[in-house]
């Protein structure tokens, strides 16, 4: 208890070198925080709007059907199995077909996707109620303010749209947009149109026939020898996981150069103390108080830094963060920006970030503050009493 009162005294007793130092260890323990709530964050807020928008329980492909390769749209459709078929008449599964069209408006064209889904379904945040309560002389569909803007197509613009159906025959029809809607994921915005199922399936004539099933939350689906094949959360979030990886490495070393700064900062204000405090070392000696002990007084006097830094960090970091976990920060989104996000990103603080970066910037500014301290293991009190160091 000793040493510590005479730690603090003597770190308070240096005035402005410490109080340096405190503030730029404080700014170190502010980035870091930062920037890590911010990988959060996003992490969170893409995983909410995939569960709401798109995954919800996970999805069952059919064997042939991938996203990223157009040509296997083409023969990526089915009639489900009986267990599947009655999840999907109790609600508990929602169908969905897919199909390659081509797209004229306004003097030009444009290739994208069909997408059939119930308009009535709940399973995922997809408002297409418009589609089911559509009274006009067309089909109805409704795209998102991206594929809006891209193509130029408004609420009652008209358009042709031509397709392959299942006996490998071209067929065309107009289609009316019944509504544009904002989508935060733009991967269901991106060149596609949504209709219904039941009138995608009558016009490429496939009764009954699905590209893939998106399950409802806590579903009780588990056969395993269904010839769908299971896509869970985790398999939709590897890109993002991936992007955020490959930033911190960028992330890592802006910190690294921030422990450096701070570290070598309570280093050299080590060296000096040691220098300018010989007599006092050689006094403390003199007294009887073990080498050991005194090291431990000046490796405490660099570590209580860190301390002081977090209390000089709450000051100012606490309001800033409470104002961008609640108000947000406005980030690009889109396919442009290749995010999905509200356009609003909450960085999310939570105790083990917080908790984690304090014993990492406390460890390393306490290895700093020992490595000068060895020294005075070496002084002989005599030495020390005359200003010297051996």
């Amino acid at each position: 208890m000793m040493i510590f009162r005479l730690a603090i005294k003597n770190l308070l007793g240096a005035g402005m070198r410490t109080w340096l130092n405190v503030v730029v260890t404080s700014f170190s323990f502010t980035i870091i925080i930062f920037f890590n709530a911010m990988y959060n964050g996003m992490r969170q807020d893409t995983l909410r709007i995939l569960l709401d928008t798109e995954v919800a329980g996970g999805q069952l492909w059919h064997p042939e059907y991938d996203p990223f390769d157009p040509l296997t749209i083409e023969d990526s459709h089915s009639i489900i199995s009986e267990e599947l078929q009655k999840m999907v008449a109790g609600n508990e599964a929602m169908p969905v077909l897919v199909r390659q069209a081509t797209f004229y408006m306004n003097g030009r064209s444009s290739v994208g996707l069909m997408k059939g889904i119930p308009p009535g379904q709940e399973i995922v945040r997809m408002p297409l109620k418009v589609i089911g309560d559509y009274s006009g002389d067309y089909i109805p569909v409704v795209i998102g303010s991206g594929m809006s803007k891209k193509t130029g197509l408004r609420k009652g613009d008209l358009f042709t749209v031509r397709w392959l159906d299942a006996l490998r025959t071209y067929d065309a029809d107009e289609f009316e947009v019944a509504e544009v809607i904002k989508l935060d994921n733009y991967r269901l915005d991106r060149g596609v149109i949504w209709l219904s199922l039941e009138k995608m399936r009558e016009l490429l004539q496939m009764p009954g026939e699905v590209t893939y099933i998106v399950l409802k939350r806590d579903h009780a689906f588990n056969n395993q020898a269904d010839s769908f094949i299971y896509k869970d959360i985790e398999y939709f979030m590897k890109d993002i996981d991936s992007a955020i990886e490959a930033d911190q490495v960028w992330a890592r070393t802006i910190f690294g150069l921030l422990l450096i700064m701070a570290s070598l900062g309570i280093f050299n204000s080590q060296v000096l103390s040691i220098f300018r405090r010989k007599k006092e070392i050689g006094t403390l000696m003199a007294l009887g108080m073990t080498r050991q002990r005194i090291v431990r007084l000046f490796t405490l006097e660099g570590g209580l830094h860190s301390v002081l830094a977090l209390f000089v960090g709450a000051l100012y970091g606490t309001p800033l963060f409470y104002y961008l976990a609640t108000r947000g920060i406005t980030i690009p989104y889109g396919e442009e920006a290749g995010i999905i996000s509200t356009g609003s990103l909450y960085p999310v603080f939570g105790p083990q970030l917080i908790f984690g970066t304090m014993l990492l910037v406390a460890g390393v500014v306490t290895v700093v503050s020992f490595l000068p301290a060895r020294k005075i293991a070496n002084m002989q009190p005599t030495e020390a009493l005359r200003g010297k160091i051996s």
